[in-house]
């Protein structure tokens, strides 16, 4: 492995765990969101708004870094 691989593969190591604590953030606020800890339009609305912000957390958490990493695989060299 050279130096500029290496380099990359800590770039990129960095972003996957960027994405997983951001996605583990949003999940936070929406659960506070939702609970009531803190309001942005009111009860009834803030538990949408707080339900959506929990379902991109969770994608953001789980989905992404999977889709990435699939994206930035090294190609199989036969």
């Amino acid at each position: 492995m050279t130096q500029a691989d290496d380099t990359l593969a800590k770039k990129r190591f960095f972003a996957l765990s960027i994405m997983r604590l951001m996605g583990a953030g949003f999940a936070m606020i929406g659960f506070i969101l939702i609970s009531g800890g803190f309001s942005l339009a009111g009860q009834p609305t803030d538990r949408w708004i707080g339900a959506a912000i929990v379902l991109i957390g969770a994608f953001d958490f789980a989905v992404m870094p999977l889709l990435l990493a699939r994206r930035w695989r090294s190609p199989k060299n036969p």
